[in-house]
C-alpha cells in the first residue's frame, strides 16, 4: 500500500512540476512580446522626436535616416531576423551622433535614454526565454512551439549625450 502513496506523490510532483515550467514558458515568451511592442514604441518616439529635430535644423541627411527608421517594419511584423529594422537604427544613431545636440533636443535625449532602458529590458527577456527553451524537459515536451522563438534587436547604444551650453559671465 506504501508504494501506492509513493507512485502517487511521485505523479503529482512531476505534474505541478511540469505545470509550474509550462506557465513559465508561457510567462517568459509573453512578456518578451510585450517587451518587443514596448522596444518598438520607443523606437518610434525617438524617430519621430529626430525628424522634429531635423525640421527644425533643416539637416536633410537626419531627417532621411528618421524617416527611414520611421517606416521600417515593426518588431512584431518586420522581416524574420530585423535585419532592416536594425539597420535603419544604426543609421539614424550614427546621424543622431553627427549633429551636435543642444538644448533644444531635450526631448530627442530623453527617447534615447528611455529606448536604452527598453533595449535592455528586451535583451535581458530574450536571453531568459532563450535559456528556459534549451531545458531537456521544455524541448523533450515541445513546451515552445506555440511560441515563435524571440530574438535579440542588437543596435549600437542609443543613449545620446546633449552639449552643455555654459553661459559665459562678462568680468568686472
Amino acid at each position: 500500500m506504501w508504494w501506492v502513496v509513493g507512485v502517487v506523490t511521485v505523479v503529482v510532483l512531476a505534474s505541478t512540476y511540469l505545470t509550474w515550467t509550462a506557465s513559465r514558458v508561457d510567462r517568459l515568451h509573453a512578456r518578451a512580446a510585450a517587451a518587443a511592442r514596448a522596444l518598438d514604441a520607443h523606437l518610434l518616439r525617438r524617430a519621430a522626436a529626430a525628424a522634429v529635430l531635423a525640421e527644425e535644423r533643416a539637416a536633410i541627411e537626419l531627417y532621411a535616416a528618421a524617416r527611414i527608421a520611421l517606416d521600417a517594419p515593426d518588431l512584431a511584423t518586420g522581416a524574420p531576423d530585423g535585419a532592416g529594422r536594425e539597420a535603419a537604427e544604426n543609421d539614424l544613431t550614427r546621424q543622431l551622433r553627427a549633429i551636435s545636440l543642444g538644448p533644444d533636443a531635450e526631448a530627442l535625449v530623453a527617447a534615447s535614454r528611455r529606448l536604452a532602458v527598453a533595449r535592455q529590458v528586451y535583451t535581458d527577456l530574450v536571453r531568459d526565454a532563450l535559456s528556459v527553451r534549451r531545458r531537456p524537459t521544455v524541448r523533450l515536451l515541445r513546451m515552445t512551439r506555440r511560441h515563435p522563438e524571440p530574438e535579440y534587436f542588437d543596435i549600437d547604444d542609443p543613449i545620446l549625450a546633449p552639449v552643455s551650453v555654459t553661459p559665459v559671465s562678462p568680468l568686472s
